[in-house]
């Protein structure tokens, strides 16, 4: 059985509280050995606001047998003080709480204790007061396993996108629009696609522009930029469609015509995710030594502390992370 190391993301989040209830509805089902990585105060107080305390035991370490009758290991750092800690309220002590969950997650599975990563949700802000100067996960990973050329993957039960660039200005995502960089953000989304069992997989890439540009009369991006990436893949024998019209795309992918989409910018590839799947969606870092999976939602502050945190996304991450361990083993 494949073990998946859970980071608790930000003290004062929801994470604490969505990861409790996604391990309490999993119970002795679990599909991997889950290991949380997270403070023990903390996941003791979200069990006891959301009804799903969970019976913690110490992580034992590689090759040991998981607890038993509903219980779960945990790593505790014990780097939250209760005397500041205080769930919905932005901290830069939280920002490096949450930090130092994912440097330790990283550092077992670097040393073969697991085989990745489920992480609950940091906020950038709190991470970049406490000196940690990433625009989200997939950042903070690249840096930590010295890796470059990742790719966010979101993933709900009827669409898969991949994006070219996503904490950027608009500015500075069309400035990123480039072959180069299409080109290999597909080939990650076709990895990707077919380690879930799909064999040449059809992807789309999305336009830049309004109707894919409209042969040249809303911009020239497609033509310059994103056509030559298509073409490219195509050569190689890829099964690659586009520059497709970017309000028709996710739409199409829905309905079945192809299996995954590249996205251009942020907001293009997450709006239609998260309208269509928002509590089951799945965020995945694409290009790195270890596997990723993440819930699709934020820290939530308005409801951290209230029990009110749904763990439908959390449950998914963990499933989606399981499956592709196992296809990876």
């Amino acid at each position: 059985m494949a073990t998946l190391f859970i980071t608790m993301g930000d003290p004062a989040g929801v994470g604490p509280e969505v990861i409790c209830r996604a391990l309490a509805a999993l119970g002795d089902k679990a599909p991997a050995r889950l290991v949380v990585v997270g403070s023990r105060e903390v996941l003791e107080q979200a069990g006891h606001v959301t009804g799903a305390e969970i019976r913690w035991a110490a992580y034992r370490g590689p090759g040991a047998a998981p607890p038993q009758m509903r219980g779960f290991e945990l790593i505790d750092l014990a780097n939250v003080d209760r005397s500041w800690w205080q769930p919905g309220r932005l901290d830069a002590r939280c920002g490096q709480a949450a930090y130092e969950y994912i440097e330790e997650a990283v550092r077992r599975c670097r040393a073969g204790e697991g085989q990745g990563l489920v992480t609950a949700p940091i906020n950038k802000a709190a991470v970049n007061a406490a000196g940690h100067h990433f625009a989200g996960h997939t950042e903070i990973l690249a840096h930590l396993l010295g890796v470059r050329g990742v790719a966010m993957m979101l993933v709900t039960p009827t669409l898969r996108v991949v994006h070219v660039s996503t904490h950027c200005s608009l500015a500075q995502a069309i400035e990123r629009v480039r072959p180069e960089r299409i080109e290999r953000v597909a080939e990650l989304l076709i990895e990707a696609l077919e380690g879930l069992g799909i064999a040449d997989p059809r992807v789309a890439v999305a336009g830049l522009n309004p109707h894919a540009g409209e042969g040249g009369l809303f911009g020239e991006e497609e033509d310059r930029y994103i056509l030559p990436a298509i073409e490219s893949l195509k050569g190689r024998g890829f099964s690659a469609f586009g520059p497709e019209p970017p309000d028709t795309v996710f739409l199409r992918a829905v309905q079945g015509q192809f299996d995954g989409v590249v996205a251009m910018y942020h907001d293009q590839g997450h709006i239609a995710v998260k309208t269509l799947g928002f509590s089951q969606g799945v965020n995945v870092t694409l290009g790195l030594p270890l596997i990723r999976t993440s819930v699709g939602h934020g820290t939530a502050f308005n409801i951290a502390g209230t029990g009110r945190a749904y763990e439908g996304s959390m449950l998914a991450a963990i499933e989606l992370g399981a499956e592709m361990a196992a296809r990876h083993e």
